[in-house]
């Protein structure tokens, strides 16, 4: 008897669209994250995965420091959705945010700010195992920053 049973077998990358691709860009490479080169792509196989017509899309992957593919950021040139509401608060139902380990919280709320970005709350300790803080990027992209400390699980 078979007992493979399909389901989910490793992370690919999470797809993130936006309207300003290079300032999205500039705030995920801030982070610590290098962003290939663009590429556009159209044709019947996006219009077919996706369920538009008529797609021309352009593409960056942001890729983490040990080489794996986190984004896939993309700005559609058509057919173009213009975001109608302002960023969604941290506990709007869906997906809001996504976190990532980091050496030096502090360090990187310092050049989020210095490069025109803001926190959602405050850097606090959770239970002297990390210390944890949001920020909010561009088009309300909301991401976690976690830095462990001596509490932390190894």
């Amino acid at each position: 008897m078979d007992s493979h049973r399909p389901g989910i077998t490793d992370f690919v990358h999470i797809g993130l669209v936006v309207e300003d691709l290079d300032e999205t860009v500039r705030f995920l490479e801030l982070l610590g994250f290098d962003c290939g080169e663009p590429g556009v792509f159209s044709g019947q196989w996006i219009d077919r995965i996706i369920g538009l017509e008529n797609v021309t899309v352009e593409i960056v992957m942001a890729r983490a420091p040990d080489g794996s593919d986190i984004f896939e950021v993309a700005r559609f040139h058509s057919p173009s959705a213009r975001a109608q509401e302002p960023a969604p608060a941290a506990n709007r139902p869906g997906l809001r945010h996504v976190a990532f380990k980091v050496d030096d919280v502090r360090g990187v709320v310092d050049r989020v700010r210095e490069a025109g970005w803001e926190t959602v709350g405050e850097i606090v300790d959770f239970e002297n195992t990390f210390l944890l803080c949001y920020v909010r990027g561009p088009e309300g992209l909301i991401v976690e920053l976690a830095e462990p400390l001596d509490g932390a699980p190894g």
